[in-house]
């Protein structure tokens, strides 16, 4: 259940969408037609068997990827004209820092990318955020590659995008700064009503960050499972212990059991 905020972000529509990759040695299906909307200011999760188009349908919806078929819609725009207003952030596993700049200095250059205005307290306040306080003026190759995560996601943040796509961005980082980040880095962008997606393989993730789940099918991944996480925004610790998170924490992995073995999820 979404927290009762002003809503910042656009809904994003997907009709008919596909996509296959075709190459000297055949053809694959990443995506099978797929019609989906995602509600404005609404966080989703994405999971499914690996392989089965999570990040696919990430690039689409960002427009990194051309589909083969259908329509991806932000809003009344193309993923294109989101991009070209600074209103859209991607965070991969990969954290994509430029090696020369400082870790403030990358930061900062998303506001600039995004034709907004300097602001050093927010970065400085983002730093803090993601606990990399004291280590602004330190350059990529001097942080570990999970520093180098948090920061690749303080920069989606700075700039408050409207449509945010997150794919495995935790991925990178240790079990118990995961589980704080998953509890702290929501309420920035559930606070400016942006839209949000995420994929990530962890269920207890999935259902502890999102409004809503859906579940992936293996490759050609399709939508096979839409379940709503009823539980207030924020959340709160000590929510993992609560009955109704474990019922809709057993409900996921339900859905995933039901279409690829279980070794390929987890379940922390």
């Amino acid at each position: 259940m979404a927290a009762d905020i002003g809503i910042r972000g656009q809904a994003v529509r997907c009709e008919d969408l596909s996509r296959t990759f075709t190459s000297p040695a055949g053809s694959i299906a990443a995506v099978d037609a797929t019609d989906v909307t995602f509600a404005a200011g609404q966080t989703t999760a994405l999971v499914g068997p690996s392989g089965c188009g999570k990040s696919t349908l990430l690039r689409l919806i960002a427009g990194l990827e051309a589909p083969t078929t259908g329509t991806v819609r932000i809003g009344d725009e193309t993923p294109a004209q989101t991009c070209q207003r600074g209103a859209l952030a991607v965070a991969f596993q990969d954290a994509s820092l430029l090696p020369w700049r400082t870790l403030r200095g990358n930061i900062a250059l998303a506001l600039t990318l995004a034709r907004r205005p300097a602001d050093p307290d927010r970065v400085d306040r983002l730093i803090a955020k993601v606990g990399l306080q004291g280590f602004e003026d330190r350059r990529p190759a001097e942080l570990s590659g999970g520093m180098r995560q948090r920061a690749a996601i303080a920069r989606c943040l700075v700039g408050d995008p409207e449509l945010l796509l997150l794919d495995e961005p935790f991925g990178a980082v240790d079990e118990l700064t995961r589980r704080r980040l998953n509890y702290e880095l929501p309420k920035l962008w559930q606070a400016n009503g942006t839209t949000a997606l995420l994929v990530t393989h962890s269920v207890t993730e999935a259902v502890l960050v999102a409004d809503r789940v859906l579940v992936m099918s293996p490759r050609p991944g399709r939508i096979v499972a839409d379940i709503d996480i009823d539980l207030p925004q924020p959340r709160t610790r000590g929510l993992e212990s609560e009955t109704a998170f474990r019922t809709l924490t057993a409900t996921v992995a339900e859905a995933l059991m039901d279409i690829a073995p279980p070794r390929q999820f987890a379940a922390q």
